[in-house]
């Protein structure tokens, strides 16, 4: 393995933190509230922040980054305890062995945890750009189409967005699960086995998309386009969490904070690709890519984003993947909706 490869055995994308704006009141009603919902937002003005200790999950070079090129970490009036993963689906188990207070993960984590019983909030939405989702493969490889992974050895990590990725695409070919070898690694073994040649295929996200592009040439079978993946993601907490007065307003505080980086990212792409490449100990030409293919904006916690993570977490219970149905309303709150307004104000 190269020096570089090597560096990027850390490697995950950072799979978004979100904020979203409006109400749930359309995707429940009466007594039906979503897990997690509380009547109103709880603002900082009303706890002595100074006080609360706010332990937030993070992805490598992920919002953290963001937030320190943005200038966003200046001046927090809480204490923020980071802690770094390789992915979303250890995050999430971070998150319910209480050893976390709140992380960002794609779309497909939120369902495997909810499945497996334990209770989260969908705090707050993004939607990214679907591009940087790949399944890749070798330049060389004889895989031309979906059709060609009958048979192969496909390397994904178990429960993240690549899972429902992988799983859509060989759908779209007339293929399941079972007609594929699948090889359930994390991104930082994914690579390594990728560039060994161990695995005929890689289902991923950026920036490993284009780490494998730059460092071994790889060709990208199929993206994330066409509704193949929704680019979704997610900030992450639980009930108990949100509940509490003092985590509630430095999570009201942190995702204005993360809103308005995610805003300063937007405008300053050569500054944040320059900034993010110097914190992931990438080259400049990798971080570019991963920058122009990954721009995030938040969205609306509605009917109709809600609706599309369920067809998520179906397609998984009907692939017998995950062993119950989720019922994904019950995961989201509108506790902290109005915050991607205050993060674009001004």
């Amino acid at each position: 393995m190269s020096p570089f490869a090597r560096r990027l055995r850390w490697a995950a994308v950072p799979l978004a933190a979100t904020v979203a704006v409006l109400g749930l009141g359309a995707c429940s009603s009466g007594d039906d509230k979503p897990a997690g919902a509380a009547p109103a937002a709880t603002s900082a003005a009303a706890v002595d922040l100074s006080k609360v200790t706010l332990k937030v999950g993070d992805q490598k070079a992920g919002i953290q980054a963001a937030l320190e090129a943005a200038g966003e970490l200046k001046d927090v009036p809480y204490k923020i305890e980071w802690s770094q993963f390789t992915s979303g689906p250890p995050l999430l188990e971070a998150l319910t062995a209480k050893a976390i207070d709140l992380g960002g993960v794609g779309d497909t984590p939120p369902i495997f945890t909810a499945a497996a019983g334990f209770k989260i909030s969908l705090v707050a939405a993004y939607q990214q750009d679907v591009t940087g989702a790949a399944i890749v493969v070798q330049k060389d490889s004889p895989i031309k189409t979906l059709a060609d992974l009958k048979g192969k050895k496909v390397a994904v990590a178990k429960g993240s967005s690549a899972h429902y990725h992988l799983l859509t695409a060989l759908a779209k070919a007339g293929l399941t699960f079972d007609d594929i070898q699948p090889a359930y690694l994390q991104p930082p073994d994914a690579l390594a086995a990728f560039g060994s040649g161990s695995v005929d295929a890689w289902a991923i996200w950026d920036p490993y998309t284009a780490v494998a592009q730059q460092l071994n040439g790889a060709k990208i079978l199929v993206d994330g386009s066409g509704g193949l993946s929704t680019g979704l993601a997610f900030e992450v907490s639980r009930p108990d969490v949100i509940a509490d007065p003092g985590k509630a307003a430095a999570i009201r505080d942190l995702l204005i904070r993360v809103g308005k980086a995610r805003q300063w990212a937007l405008a300053h792409a050569d500054t944040w690709a320059q900034a993010w490449g110097t914190a992931a100990g990438v080259p400049i030409e990798i971080s570019k890519v991963f920058v122009d293919r990954t721009a995030t904006k938040a969205v609306v916690i509605d009917d109709a984003l809600v609706g599309r993570l369920q067809k998520v977490a179906d397609t998984f219970a009907d692939a017998k993947i995950i062993p119950v149905k989720v019922k994904i309303a019950d995961l989201a709150t509108d506790q902290f909706n109005d915050t991607v307004a205050l993060s674009t104000a001004g």
